[in-house]
């Protein structure tokens, strides 16, 4: 019996075509949008003969759900990853191999996030890496909006790799036991094994890392950050910009038997006008050590300074200038080091004092640059304005201005100390806590470990993860607060009530049928299509697992009246419920679009031709593998 419009589904409908109205036109921010969406459900549920849109009881259950819970916890869990510095190293391993080009890192990233939520959800593994990506973006002066579409769009397509990569495929096998009660005997379907969809999925994967490699510098957008002062940029653009230092941070390796063993960092800094920020010998790396430091070789230096200049000393004394940071990438990376800009107030006891006298490298952590006082700049570094000076030796006064290169963490403890005045405020002000790494690494291993061997449910095995890390101080409980994009959990939270309308009012149901009514006596494979094109329609408006529930039963008919394989037809469903790129209401497209500062129309064109090509390929390779 066919199922008749009601006025429920017309209005559900209108609802959806307001929805996606504005979310492509963005006239709200669409987390605002989502919350609009839940109000308008709730109000008009209150009206006579429109009950079923939505009820008052549950309306706010979204916040609650398990994915709502889960993206709240995958995003904690990969700020205590991060917290340890275990991301910092994974982004300089990347940057190791990958290089600085999007040609290289976009293959190297995509392709690891995509095997790893192969295993485990979508959004958790591309929680893991955004942090990841982010130090990546920051150091290779790539846009993070052309590096994060790549990495969340593979983590989807990752999912459609093995039978536990994403719920519509975990839910297959159930509903494919369900539907065999109804089918004859000689037409039951098998389940699926733990890899049968596999080459599937890593077609639809290299797919994906190919599209992004071929066709990235048209369809990625490009949206660059704002000028952060000197936490975004190089150190050596900063001082050029602000006080007309032409210097270049370069890492020098002095090879054994130098002539330069012996000579402390002070004399030479002077000597040849650079500054020596930094030294490794022997497996051991000091930041910014004090100037009576004698150099002992073989060994490395972090030098400021003319790279020309630099370049010319290290021809005339046997040294060797690496083209660019090796030893010291990842400690003198923009997000751990760089510029400080610090005031001598009139009340502080160094008034009078030098930077020689303080031990200023190893009591505060500060290498000084230059002094900025009195409309003049003070340095070693010879301009055309001034003459080299020798900084370290000049009496502080009050209202001097500091340029300084130190870390983030220690610039932090100096916000306290009364006698500075910290003028730079837009640095990464987090505290490092390496000595967390095993902590963290074991509730991660045992979240990963209960998602995978146990039926738990997602939300509270990711929830112990979580809870352990906060617990063992890897993370602290207002950090965690932080960790939260609570944007993208108000869109999530807010566009549940609409899926549960669709499906609730059988709106889901009178689309479904309409559009098999027209795929009517069509061959096989345009069933097939019709099909896939269904499920893709619904996951951008409704869970993908609600989607799959829908749809399977239906596949399962369509199949039979049809004399095709059944199995085959619910297996185009689960994976298809997949393919949702074109806006971004899946888990993995909103937890990325805040981060990267994505529109709407940012996912319609560059998603767009990435649905194309799934639809093309998945029901290709399904074709062929089975």
């Amino acid at each position: 019996m066919p199922i008749e419009l009601t006025i429920e589904m017309a209005v559900v409908l209108a609802v959806l075509a307001v929805t996606v109205m504005l979310f492509v036109t963005e006239i709200f921010r669409v987390d605002f949008t989502a919350i609009l969406v839940m109000i308008a459900l709730g109000l008009l549920s209150q009206l006579p003969g429109l009950q079923n849109l939505a009820d008052p009881e549950r309306l706010f259950h979204g916040f609650a759900s398990n994915a709502v819970i889960s993206i709240i916890a995958v995003m904690i869990l990969g700020a205590g990853l991060d917290k340890t510095g275990l991301m910092s190293r994974v982004a300089a391993t990347i940057l190791k191999y990958g290089g600085k080009t999007e040609v290289r890192i976009i293959p190297i990233i995509s392709g690891t996030v995509g095997l790893i939520s192969s295993f485990m959800q979508n959004v958790g593994a591309a929680a893991l890496f955004l942090p990841v990506v982010s130090r990546i973006s920051v150091r290779t002066g790539l846009p993070l909006s052309r590096l994060l579409m790549p990495m969340g769009f593979c983590a989807i397509l990752g999912g459609t790799v093995t039978m536990v990569g994403s719920s519509p495929l975990i839910l297959l096998n159930d509903l494919i036991d369900s539907s065999n009660l109804m089918l004859p005997e000689d037409r039951q379907m098998q389940p699926f094994s733990l890899f049968a969809v596999t080459p599937v999925g890593i077609a639809l994967l290299l797919t994906g890392i190919l599209y992004f490699v071929l066709l990235g510098r048209w369809v990625l957008p490009d949206h660059r950050a704002k000028d952060d002062g000197g936490t975004g940029q190089s150190v050596g653009d900063y001082l050029k910009r602000i006080y007309g230092l032409k210097s270049d941070l370069v890492e020098v390796v002095v090879p054994e038997g130098s002539i330069l063993r012996g000579q402390t960092f002070g004399d030479i800094m002077v000597a040849h006008n650079l500054y020596i920020v930094g030294s490794y010998h022997r497996g051991q790396r000091w930041f910014t050590p004090v100037l009576s430091t004698t150099i002992e070789d073989p060994c490395r230096l972090a030098i400021f300074g003319r790279r020309k200049v630099i370049q010319d000393i290290a021809d005339a004394y046997g040294l060797h200038v690496l083209p660019e940071l090796d030893i010291f990438a990842e400690a003198y990376a923009p997000t751990v080091a760089g510029v400080a800009e610090i005031v001598i107030p009139p009340d502080s006891s160094l008034i009078g004092r030098t930077a020689r006298d303080l031990l200023m490298r190893k009591t505060y952590g500060l290498g000084l640059l230059a002094i900025h006082r009195g409309g003049e700049t003070l340095s070693l570094v010879e301009t055309a304005d001034h003459k080299a000076v020798n900084i370290s030796s000049e009496p502080l006064r009050a209202g001097d201005l500091l340029v300084a290169f130190t870390a983030w963490e220690r610039l932090a403890r100096l916000t306290k100390d009364r006698d500075f005045v910290v003028v730079t405020s837009d640095f990464p002000m987090e505290e490092i806590r390496p000595d967390k790494v095993l902590w963290a690494l074991l509730f991660f291993a045992l979240t990963v470990s209960l998602i995978l061997f146990t039926d738990l449910r997602l939300s509270l095995a990711l929830l112990v993860g979580a809870g352990g890390m906060i617990a063992t101080n890897v993370l602290r409980i207002d950090e965690a607060y932080q960790a939260v994009s609570w944007p993208t959990v108000f869109l999530l939270a807010g566009l549940i009530p609409l899926g549960e309308a669709v499906q609730n009012t059988g709106t889901a149901a009178w689309i479904a049928e309409q559009i098999l009514t027209l795929l009517h006596g069509w061959p096989i494979w345009s069933l097939q299509a019709g099909i896939a094109l269904l499920a893709t329609a619904f996951t951008l408006v409704m869970s993908n697992v609600g989607a799959t529930v829908l749809l399977v039963p239906l596949a399962v008919s369509i199949a039979m009246a049809a004399g095709a394989d059944p199995a085959i037809f619910a297996l185009t469903v689960a994976i298809s419920t997949s393919n949702s790129f074109l806006i971004p209401t899946h888990q993995v497209n909103a937890l990325i679009m805040g981060p990267a500062g994505y529109k709407v129309m940012d996912f319609v064109k560059s998603g767009g031709i990435m649905t194309v090509l799934f639809l093309v390929v998945s029901l290709l390779m399904m074709n062929v593998v089975h």
